[in-house]
């Protein structure tokens, strides 16, 4: 379980890897750089899906499903897309295999050769809006609010479980729009809801804020972001939503005709989150022992582990078990009786400790005679016996999992917090991130090359210009020219 678990003070890195591996939510499959989600893990992944696919619902998204093959020649259409993502693609050439002549296995049939390259998507903008002109017409198709659940493919060199793979699950959003204000109003809703769920329901407090022009989404005209901060001090892209102008109606010829009679090019958006976010999850909150769960993303939220001697002992605490389990699930509380009889109850506790499940019951025949039950929390490994005469459990339960999903998301506030400082210099520009890390708040001039210079300095980069920073007339921490306000820096994943 968590015992021989590296300590994350020693080896940030190592301990991420192994407690994915670890806490059984993924692995390193045989395609080099592609991961194999476990149960465990896709249950969370599950989990998140479902709360966000219910918030793109109450705001009018429909789901839908594009193919995973692009015509190499749509990535052409729109130039800044292509240069985005060209290195990035996996490309398919040929439809057939055969068998070789020397029966050494099969061979890629040279005959085979497709008329055009078919792209694995790395993102579906091109071969959506090339649909799109066949779906808008008139502005009483618009708006068009659609969203799709899907996998996608970006070429990775450098690979780490849910952080960074080639192969990914992730949602993105599509929608055209009558104007640029609306797309606009549209690119802001969907940074709002991503930040409403990462801090509601993952507990991670977010930075709201727009990218620089370098970390623009390539074919965006603007785009907006929140930023996670991570323990080991590195910021975290969380979600992304872009503002895309006309940039690719443009590219597809998408136009519609107006209440007025006239034609225009339609306005539109993307936005999405990845399976990135359990990377997030992972890194936000847990602790030398193991995950550390939010109890709305926690696949099991309570576990009840009798504690016995004998056939008859368990069949008493089993009748105990089923009434706790029956008040719990008819508030909606996921809970799990762990009666197997091939591991101890020490081993169960480690290894839901591991897993971090929110709540673990102990329950054994001297609660059964004295009404009480020992309560354990996952986020601060304490303890308490509970007697059921005192409070309904459900409600005990209930307020106790609000109570940790509280303190989850304010230790992370509090964390944050403490790692954020604002610097004027230079040389405490390069002493905060060599000594703390956290986000930095500094001025920068406003221009691509001093951006460039810093990060090829100092490896940090601009995470975003906070949509809630007051304007203050200041000096670039590098060139000293002046600044209209601060941004954040920090290194990142």
């Amino acid at each position: 379980m968590s015992k021989g678990l590296p300590k994350r003070s020693e080896d940030y890195s190592l301990w991420y890897n192994e407690l994915v591996k670890r806490a059984d939510l993924a692995e390193n499959s045989a395609v080099r750089g592609c991961m194999v989600i476990k149960p465990y893990g896709y249950s969370i992944w599950e989990k998140m899906q479902a709360q966000l696919d219910k918030m793109f619902k109450e705001t009018g998204h429909q789901n839908a499903y594009f193919p995973l093959f692009i015509p190499k020649s749509y990535l052409s259409k729109e130039a800044s897309h292509v240069e985005g993502f060209a290195k990035e693609c996996a490309v398919v050439t040929h439809y057939r295999l055969k068998n070789a002549e020397d029966g050494s296995g099969v061979i890629v049939d040279p005959e085979a050769k497709l008329e055009e390259e078919l792209i694995v998507r790395p993102t579906s903008e091109t071969v959506i809006w090339s649909t799109y002109k066949n779906w808008i017409q008139s502005y009483r198709d618009l708006p068009l609010l659609v969203n799709q659940w899907a996998n996608v493919v970006r070429w990775e060199m450098r690979t780490r479980l849910f952080l960074r793979t080639s192969e990914f699950l992730w949602q993105e959003g599509h929608t055209a729009h009558a104007t640029a204000k609306e797309a606009m109003e549209e690119t802001i809703q969907m940074m709002n809801i991503y930040a409403q769920f990462a801090e509601e329901y993952m507990a991670v407090p977010v930075v709201k804020g727009r990218k620089t022009e370098n970390e623009r989404f390539a074919g965006a005209d603007d785009t907006y972001c929140i930023e996670a901060m991570m323990q080991d001090g590195k910021a975290l892209q969380a979600g992304t939503s872009h503002f895309l102008g006309q940039n690719f109606a443009k590219a597809f010829d998408v136009k519609f005709a107006t209440k007025e009679g006239g034609l225009e090019y339609v306005w539109g958006t993307s936005w999405g989150v990845s399976t990135r976010l359990m990377g997030a999850l992972i890194m936000a909150h847990s602790d030398d022992n193991g995950l550390v769960l939010p109890p709305k993303l926690a696949p099991v939220q309570v576990v009840i582990v009798p504690i016995y001697r004998g056939e008859a002992e368990l069949e008493a605490i089993s009748v105990k078990a089923k009434e706790i389990m029956q008040s719990l699930r008819q508030v909606g509380v996921s809970v799990k009786y762990d009666d197997r009889d091939t591991q101890k109850p020490g081993w169960k506790f480690a290894e839901y400790e591991l897993k971090g499940v929110p709540v673990r019951i102990a329950l054994g025949p001297r609660d059964l005679e004295n009404g009480t039950i020992e309560i354990a929390r996952r986020d601060n490994l304490t303890k308490e016996t509970f007697e059921l005469a005192s409070l309904p459990i459900a409600e005990k339960i209930t307020g106790l999992l609000d109570e940790i999903q509280t303190g989850i998301y304010q230790k992370a506030f509090d964390f944050r917090a403490s790692v954020t400082t604002e610097v004027d210099t230079w040389d405490e520009f390069l002493q905060v991130l060599e000594e703390k890390g956290g986000f930095v708040s500094a001025h920068w001039d406003g221009t691509s090359e001093t951006e460039e210079k810093i990060k090829e300095l100092t490896k940090a980069t601009i995470r975003c210009i906070p949509l809630d920073r007051k304007e203050e007339v200041g000096n670039c921490i590098l060139t000293g020219r002046p600044s209209e306000g601060r941004v954040y820096f920090a290194k990142a994943y």
